[in-house]
């Protein structure tokens, strides 16, 4: 089963949480679903600068709170705060302004009369140990595949990293036109243990492409961090 689904989905409601937290009835839930995840692919292109690696998103009835993981927490918030505001300035005019929200004329004749205009709040955590992390593993991996720097380096040493930040177990999966390559093949680096069937281990995972200019190499990496 651990190599069938997706480690985070198989951990969801025992180790892991879900990403958008809200409740919408029938009518509205593909809308607000549709809205969250255009928002999080907007936000990763824009804040890739500062390392950002995971976006949550809470609703309530008139605010909308979205909490930004990143490792560089600088560049996100700028000098005195000006970041933080002009983010903040995008997502509000994003969820406006978005043609997928539920009841475009009902909402619109509402706002101009000054009512319903939600309220978004933004925060930022840092992530305290970005080698533990899969996500941000796995897109360092990925630009310097495209570098076309040699890539059983690329991936030992990027396991011996998260090794070394306490990581039970690492396991990084290659797969595609490896070093430019005619045929597609896989290849696996693994250290320590990673018991992908065991839901009581906290596994992170993240599936990320790197677009190399002889061909697509898909990046999956495991990261076994710790038990509860």
């Amino acid at each position: 089963m651990g190599q069938k689904i997706n480690p985070k989905g198989f951990r969801i409601g025992t180790t892991f949480t879900w990403g958008s937290r809200w409740f919408a009835d029938s009518r509205h839930y593909k809308q607000l679903l549709l809205q969250d995840n255009t928002l999080r692919r907007i936000l990763f292109e824009r804040l890739k600068p500062a390392g950002l690696s995971n976006v949550d998103i809470e609703r309530s009835i008139n605010k909308v709170k979205v909490t930004l993981y990143v490792s560089r927490p600088g560049v996100v918030i700028g000098r005195g705060g000006a970041g933080m505001e002009d983010l903040k300035k995008y997502i509000e005019k994003f969820i406006l302004t978005d043609p997928g929200r539920p009841d475009p004329y009902e909402r619109k004749q509402k706002l101009s009369q000054g009512a319903n205009r939600s309220k978004v709040e933004v925060a930022v955590e840092p992530v305290k140990e970005p080698n533990l992390n899969a996500y941000l593993v796995a897109v360092n991996i990925c630009d310097q595949l495209i570098k076309r720097m040699p890539y059983k380096r690329i991936c030992n040493m990027a396991i011996e990293r998260a090794m070394t930040a306490g990581a039970k177990g690492v396991k990084v999966l290659l797969s595609g036109r490896i070093n430019g390559a005619e045929i597609h093949r896989r290849e696996k680096f693994q250290q320590g243990t990673v018991p992908l069937s065991t839901i009581r281990e906290e596994i992170d995972y993240a599936i990320v492409p790197a677009l190399t200019k002889s061909g697509y190499i898909g990046v999956k990496v495991w990261i076994c961090r710790k038990t509860i």
